[in-house]
């Protein structure tokens, strides 16, 4: 339903005014909307409205799903968690073509962000409509272009 102060299915326009943020100078409809100083990375339906929220894994805000904090975690240390926390809902974890975990259920998706030699946990979540497929990076909604961000 909301990552935050961001609620699915907002215009850019309340995106920019919930985060309180500068927005994107190149963002144009259809494009991911990185917002710099907020540390996230918002996707975008064809309707306009949003549909998916990225946390950067070294600048992002500290999300919490009950007793789980999904960002900026040793990929090794979260798994387990997320896995028992997954089970705890009945919901069923599934995993991507290139490693990353996640659930349709939760309408989430754990991938990993690199900076050196250090790797940490990138949450991605989706909009209700965009959760069928969440971990499959050829079929399912979440964009390429956040495939792409290593």
């Amino acid at each position: 339903m909301s990552v935050g102060s961001l609620r699915f299915g907002m215009s850019h326009g309340e995106v920019v005014a919930a985060l309180g943020a500068t927005p994107p100078v190149a963002w144009r409809p259809g494009s991911p909307a990185e917002f710099g100083d907020a540390a996230v990375t918002t996707y975008y339906g064809d309707s306009g409205r949003l549909m998916c929220v990225a946390v950067d894994a070294f600048r992002g805000p500290q999300v919490v799903l009950e007793d789980l904090s999904p960002a900026g975690c040793e990929p090794t240390e979260l798994e387990d968690r997320f896995t028992r926390y997954a089970e705890s809902r009945r919901a069923e974890v599934c995993h991507s073509q290139d490693g990353s975990w996640g659930s349709e259920e939760l309408g989430l998706v754990i991938r990993t962000q690199r900076a050196g030699d250090l790797l940490l946990t990138r949450p991605v979540f989706v909009a209700r409509e965009w959760a069928p497929g969440v971990a499959d990076a050829q079929l399912g909604f979440v964009p390429q272009e956040e495939w792409a961000v290593r």
